[in-house]
Parts: structure tokens; C-alpha cells; sequence
């Protein structure tokens, strides 16, 4: 019966959460128990919620309480423990102790084989295991001591010249110093005490955070317009085929063809739409997974105790980017493709000699169908544009063969010696040219490095003409493609044959930036700065490919830049 009462007592004077005899108790408004360390550990995993618990009854409290050392407790528990009725659930045998794992902190105090640590001390700048750590809960000579997680960056306080703890911050070389670096090579300079910097720095980390979590919040709002607009648009697109497969059918053979037409149309622009929408959306999540990225970063850093470490990791942190330009999105009446069956329904009425002209109304109905997501503006700086930089390479199946392909097939190079290559279709074969391997969609930038006479820079249809010598052959002279000419004075754009002078300064490298959904296709001279040259406004029918031209000069030669 004796044992059963020391257990009892044991168990009635034991903290519930370690177990063990408590250790500087305090006693919540609930009229619980617990070692200080331990239910302030276990408020801090409650932070973010922000209401804290008695892990007993599991009443709340907020704000979080301060709490102070129930002296009475500590002191009736000590007695019990001289008067032989309390022990320690566990012998201080080094058995029973717990070694430190590689990703631990050991003691600095044990001598052989090392404990772990408890706790580290900022004023003693050491760490201590559970033995060791005792003076500074049991002496007065600690109190005002600083205990914090235990941290293997405890000498990164100590002054490398002086060998003096670091308490100072100097703004001037934002570094934290000592005393003696004061009076000495930092003499002179803006200097606070390092709390008085960490109390700043978290203002402005706190405030950083709030930017980031609103940000999150608003690009969520924009991915889910998105994701609403990418449903729309394929409803709308679905019922606008629907539609125009009954009025074709009515048409029987004559109108059949026509019908695939409308269709293949429909579904090109409804993928080119969709593209678009989703690279928003993918850009917007991106951000999204980048924001809470750094807000947990931040948040880490935020909860470092040790005001010098927590300088030292907010000064590692990489600037916050700038927000990516959130489209505007304006929830409207939805118009994508019901013009579609509109201009279909009035071509089945009209007479076969009218059906050419009013399908190419349906074409461009389409291509003008109302967007829930305006057109985003076109970049303004370099680095905007290399946000959509593409990297390209000539196909050697559409090189003239006085054409040599090199740097991984980035550059063409007119030569007087015909290479060996075999024979295709696609390939030029009067005029000296070649076209690129990708198909352009979407938004995208390519930057040119010529030198020479006379080099054209192109973009074109896919269905260019390829054989003979004539303007449905060469670049910038037909309907099918677009081209800048450039020599040693000046640029000019050529379309359907039209030359037009383009001023602005010239450079040996030019820059592309084409937004096919838009109809944009945008000429920059590249130097220190970008320099407009011209801008075409159109209404792209297919996919384009970038294209070189070259004149007659033997040695004249352009590259795609590799921009990434």
C-alpha cells in the first residue's frame, strides 16, 4: 500500500505531457499543470491557429496566456523529492539518456560520449543536454539568461576579430558586430542593437507575408475564372460544331466539304483559345506554388529566436519577384462561336456563287468570337520578352541546297558550293531560303543575329509556295508570308510585294515577338535597348513558321539566338 501511495503521489506531481516530475510548473486558468517548456512547446505548434489549449480538458484560451513559475508547486515538489517520497521516473544513467542523431545538437558541456541538447543559451552561447541545463532552471544567476531550440549556429554570434559576442547591427554594412568593432573599423557608422533590427526586419517580414498571402489569394480567384472561361469555351465551341453539321447536312454533297472546313477552323482557334487561356493559368499557378514557397520560408524564419541568425537568414533571402500582370477578367455575357451558326445558317440560303465569300465571314467570325480574358499587353522590357523566348532550329528538308545548316542547325549560311542534300518536297528550290522545324502558336519571341548585305528575316504559312523562282515563292512578296529586309543602312517590311521603309536604328541583331491569337507580329531592333521597327496587325489563319531569306552574297549568313 506504502508503494502504491509513492506512485500515486509520483503520477499526482508529474507534468502530462513528458511524463516526468515537473520542472518549473505552471498552472493554466484551468487549473491544470505542466512543465513551463513543455506547454509553452506545445503552444507553439498552435501558433498559426492562433487559439491555444490545456492539452487535458481542451479548454481554449486566447490571446495566448503568459504564464508564470507556480513557485509554491515548485517548491512542495523539491521537498517531496529531499524527503525521499518523489523520484525521477528515470535514473540518470547514461543508458537511459538520449545520444544526439547526426541532425542533432550534443551538448557542450558533456565530457566523452555526448548527450543530446536541450536547449542552447544565447548569453552562454552553449548548448546543453537535460543534466546540464539544470543551473539555468534552478539558479537565480540565469534568470535573465536567453534559452532558445537547440542550435548548431551558436558561434556564427562571435566576433571572428574580437572574440566578443555580436549585439550590435550596423546598418551602414548591414552586419552584425560587436562592441569593440564599434569603437573600431565600424566607428562612426548607423548602428542599433540587433533587437532593436530584428523588431524592424519583422515589421517588414510580416508585411511581406501579408503581400505574398494576398497575392495567393487573388491569383487563386484568377485560376478558377480560367478554369471557367476554358469550360465555356468548349461548350460554346462544341454547340457551334453541332450546329453547323445539322445546317451542312441540309446542303447534302455541295455543302459537305464546307462543313469539314467550318469544323477544322472551329477546333484551331477553339485549341488556339484554350492555349492561351491555359498558359495564363499555368503562369498564375506557378506563381502560386512560388508565393507559398517563400511565405513558408519566411514563416521559418519569422520563428527564429536567435535575433543574429534570424538576420543572417533574412539577409539570405532572394528578393520577392514582381507580380506577374494579372489579366483583367470581367465575368459578361458569353458570345464565343454563336456567330458561327448565325453566318452558316445565311450562307445555306444564298446561292453557291455567294458560299466562298460568306465562308470567309465565318472565318473571320470566329477569330473575333468575344474572350472572357482580354488580350494581354505586349511586353515592354527585354526581359518581358524572353518570358516567351522560343528556342528554334532550321529544318533541313526546307533548305536550298546552297543553304550550309551549323550550330546545331541554329544558323544558314549562303555558300557557293551546293550541298548533298536529298531530295523533298519541301524544299526551296530557286530561291535561298529555309524555314524553321517548329510550328509558331501562341506567344512567342525569337531573337536573329545576321551579318552581311542583304538578309531577310520571315515568318510564313507552312503551304508557301516551294518550287520555282517567283513571288508566290519569296518571302514578303506574296499573301503567305511576312518578311524584314535588312542590309547595311536600313530595314524595310515586305507583304504581298508592298516595301515598306521602317526607321529606327539599326542593329545586327533583330528581335520577333509574335501573339498569333492577337494577330500581333512585332519587329525590334535589339542593342543596349528594343526599338520598335514595325508592327503588323492581322488575323492569322494557321500556324506560322520563322523563316531566313538570303540575297545573292556568298558568305552572308543569320543565326536564331540561343536565349536561355
Amino acid at each position: 500500500m506504502a508503494q502504491q501511495g509513492v506512485q500515486l503521489d509520483r503520477e499526482t506531481f508529474s507534468c502530462s505531457i513528458c511524463l516526468d516530475l515537473l520542472k518549473d510548473p505552471v498552472t493554466t486558468s484551468c487549473g491544470h499543470s505542466y512543465c513551463m517548456n513543455c506547454i509553452q512547446g506545445h503552444w507553439d505548434k498552435e501558433y498559426e491557429k492562433k487559439i491555444y489549449s490545456c492539452p487535458q480538458c481542451r479548454e481554449t484560451f486566447t490571446p495566448r496566456p503568459v504564464l508564470l513559475k507556480n513557485t509554491m508547486l515548485a517548491d512542495l515538489v523539491e521537498e517531496l523529492k529531499k524527503a525521499g517520497l518523489l523520484s525521477q521516473r528515470h535514473e540518470a544513467s547514461p543508458a537511459d539518456h538520449c545520444y544526439p542523431e547526426p541532425e542533432d545538437v550534443a551538448c557542450d558541456v558533456c565530457t566523452g560520449r555526448k548527450l543530446k541538447a536541450l536547449k542552447s543559451c544565447l548569453v552562454c552561447l552553449v548548448s546543453y543536454c537535460d543534466q546540464h541545463l539544470q543551473p539555468h532552471y534552478n539558479s537565480s544567476a540565469f534568470e535573465k539568461h536567453k534559452l532558445v531550440e537547440p542550435s548548431k549556429n551558436l558561434q556564427e554570434n562571435i566576433c571572428s576579430r574580437h572574440d566578443e559576442v555580436m549585439k550590435i547591427f550596423c546598418r551602414t554594412d548591414q552586419q552584425c558586430i560587436c562592441s569593440l568593432c564599434l569603437m573600431d573599423q565600424h566607428k562612426g557608422h548607423n548602428t542599433v542593437s540587433a533587437a532593436a533590427e530584428r523588431t524592424e526586419r519583422q515589421k517588414e517580414l510580416e508585411g511581406n507575408q501579408q503581400n505574398i498571402q494576398q497575392r495567393i489569394q487573388d491569383r487563386e480567384k484568377d485560376v478558377k475564372l480560367l478554369q471557367q472561361e476554358v469550360e465555356a469555351i468548349n461548350r460554346s465551341a462544341d454547340k457551334a460544331v453541332e450546329d453547323s453539321k445539322k445546317i451542312f447536312t441540309e446542303l447534302i454533297h455541295l455543302m459537305e466539304k464546307r462543313s469539314s472546313d467550318v469544323e477544322q477552323q472551329v477546333r484551331f482557334l477553339q485549341k488556339t483559345e484554350v492555349s492561351r487561356v491555359i498558359e495564363v493559368q499555368e503562369k498564375l499557378e506557378q506563381e502560386i506554388t512560388e508565393l507559398k514557397r517563400k511565405d513558408a520560408e519566411m514563416k521559418k524564419i519569422s520563428h527564429t529566436e536567435d535575433h543574429n541568425q534570424f538576420l543572417h537568414s533574412y539577409s539570405s533571402l532572394s528578393p520577392l519577384s514582381e507580380s506577374t500582370d494579372s489579366p483583367s477578367i470581367n465575368i459578361r455575357p458569353l458570345r464565343y462561336f454563336e456567330d458561327v451558326t448565325a453566318a452558316v445558317s445565311e450562307v445555306r440560303d444564298k446561292l453557291q456563287d455567294f458560299l466562298n465569300e460568306k465562308l470567309t465571314n465565318i472565318s473571320l467570325t470566329v477569330t473575333e468570337a468575344d474572350v472572357l480574358l482580354s488580350n494581354p499587353r505586349e511586353p515592354k522590357t527585354r526581359a518581358e520578352f524572353l518570358k516567351y523566348s522560343r528556342e528554334i532550329t532550321l529544318d533541313p528538308n526546307t533548305a536550298h541546297t546552297q543553304l550550309l545548316l551549323s550550330e546545331g542547325n541554329r544558323k544558314g549560311t549562303l555558300i557557293s558550293q551546293p550541298q548533298s542534300y536529298p531530295s523533298h518536297p519541301d524544299r526551296f528550290t530557286k530561291e535561298f531560303q529555309v524555314l524553321s522545324r517548329e510550328s509558331l502558336a501562341g506567344r512567342c519571341y525569337w531573337e536573329v543575329e545576321w551579318r552581311g548585305e542583304v538578309i531577310y528575316v520571315a515568318v510564313s504559312y507552312k503551304n508557301v509556295t516551294r518550287a520555282g523562282s517567283s513571288n508566290a515563292c519569296r518571302f514578303g512578296l506574296n499573301d503567305k508570308s511576312w518578311a524584314l529586309r535588312c542590309d547595311n543602312n536600313s530595314f524595310k517590311l515586305l507583304y504581298k510585294n508592298v516595301r515598306t521603309p521602317v526607321p529606327g536604328p539599326w542593329s545586327s541583331r533583330v528581335g520577333v515577338y509574335l501573339d498569333h491569337s492577337a494577330g500581333t507580329l512585332s519587329f525590334y531592333s535589339v542593342s543596349d535597348t528594343m526599338t520598335l521597327l514595325h508592327r503588323v496587325q492581322t488575323t492569322f489563319t494557321q500556324p506560322l513558321y520563322a523563316g531566313l531569306s538570303f540575297y545573292a552574297t556568298t558568305k552572308d549568313a543569320a543565326e536564331f539566338c540561343k536565349l536561355k
